[in-house]
């Protein structure tokens, strides 16, 4: 079973995890290094700009040919 658990890492490397973890007996991990801001939040922050842009009568005009037709 693969589990996924949100941590971060001192550059001492002492690692924390970002909620509690219990595991019935020592288990091996993969650690993986993302050097780069938090996208997610990048992303919702950037959402209600994005939105002005795309919901206007002019972008589903011009996406229009992608819809599917019933």
């Amino acid at each position: 079973m693969l589990t996924s658990i949100e941590a971060t890492i001192e550059e001492d490397g002492v690692v924390h995890l970002k909620e509690p973890i219990h595991l019935p007996h020592p288990c091996r991990a993969i650690v993986t290094i993302i050097d780069e801001p938090d996208a997610v939040e990048t992303a919702l922050l950037t959402e209600p700009v994005l939105a002005a842009d795309w919901n206007r009568p002019e972008e589903d005009t011009a996406w229009l040919h992608l819809q599917l037709v019933r």
